[in-house]
């Protein structure tokens, strides 16, 4: 593919993984637009984005029509990330959770098909995985959701698979294990565990464990799902359409595990510390064990980790000092 004939829309690209990717879009030489509504994304993670003169800013939001109406003028393709995460946010706030992750994601994707735009790449989510309890996770093989968020993105897998069917559209949706890296948010009570972790081990503060955190989890470094999304966008393998993969590493930590790593890459940067973890009640709507089969997204869509689980904390520690 010439990305330099390609103009690509990234919801959600002032987001962590959407900034990550918009970066590496314009990097390979796309033109990218980048539409947020700033409801989590941040302005300061797209200041390397601005230094491309390919590159586009727009404000907007996927539950406005109009709004995704105009941002899909003269896109080829459209990487879809805007979303409202967390399980626990989706619990306590369903109806707006649904409200973006559901009713916002068929605004994008019924525009994309009325805009004639062909190539519709979106972020799911392993959550949709939900009840089920075999290891590793397989496409095919989910359980039912344990909450409105897995609800929501497994809608959107319906939605896509339909829209595939009926109006021939190039779907292909990513279900995302764990990914964590730079420009993740540390903050607030919807954090993601490894960005909390390292900023209360750099703080010498508790860590707080929800459960006895022998849980475990696909941690995937963020490059990995940048490189998932690059691969959609630009497959010509028609046997990849209309179907959802799995982005992760195919290899499971326990928490406590990630923490001692976190740990041992702060002290090889000179920072010891020696925080304490408190454990705590489970959380509801988490699943006790998670790990994902790669192999479809190996074959189908060429992709293989760019970096382990280690790689991606040695790396995502050297950009944090």
């Amino acid at each position: 593919m010439d990305w330099k004939e390609q103009f690509i829309l990234v919801t959600g690209g002032a987001g962590f993984i959407g900034s990550n990717l918009c970066e590496q879009l314009l990097t390979l030489g796309a033109r990218v637009r980048c539409m947020d509504n700033l409801l989590t994304g941040r302005l300061e993670n797209l200041e390397k984005c601005r230094e491309f003169p390919t590159f586009e800013w727009m404000e907007g939001d996927i539950c406005n029509p109009a709004d995704c109406e105009r941002a899909l003028f003269g896109i080829t393709g459209v990487s879809h990330q805007a979303a409202l995460g967390s399980v626990p946010r989706s619990i306590e706030f369903p109806h707006r959770t649904h409200e973006i992750n559901a009713t916002g994601f068929l605004n994008m994707l019924h525009a994309a098909k009325m805009a004639g735009v062909r190539r519709f790449v979106y972020a799911s989510s392993s959550s949709v995985y939900g009840d089920a309890v075999q290891l590793p996770k397989f496409e095919g093989e989910e359980g039912n959701p344990i909450s409105p968020y897995a609800v929501t993105k497994k809608l959107n897998e319906q939605y896509a698979k339909v829209y595939a069917d009926l109006h021939g559209m190039e779907t292909i949706g990513l279900r995302y294990f764990n990914v964590f890296g730079p420009r993740q948010d540390p903050n607030g009570v919807y954090a993601a565990a490894i960005p909390r972790f390292l900023e209360k081990l750099r703080g010498n503060e508790a860590i707080n464990v929800h459960g006895d955190g022998l849980q475990t989890r696909d941690f995937t470094y963020v490059k990995n799902a940048v490189q998932a999304n690059v691969l959609s966008l630009s497959s010509e393998n028609p046997e990849a359409f209309g179907l959802v993969y799995n982005v992760a590493c195919g290899e499971a930590f326990s928490l406590l595990h990630v923490i001692e790593a976190l740990k041992k890459g702060l002290a090889s940067k000179g920072i010891h510390s020696d925080s304490e973890i408190v454990l705590g009640p489970e959380r509801a709507g988490d699943v006790k064990h998670s790990l994902a089969s790669i192999a479809r997204i190996g074959e189908l869509l060429n992709y293989q980790p760019v970096y382990t689980f280690q790689e991606g904390v040695d790396a995502y520690i050297e950009s944090l000092c």
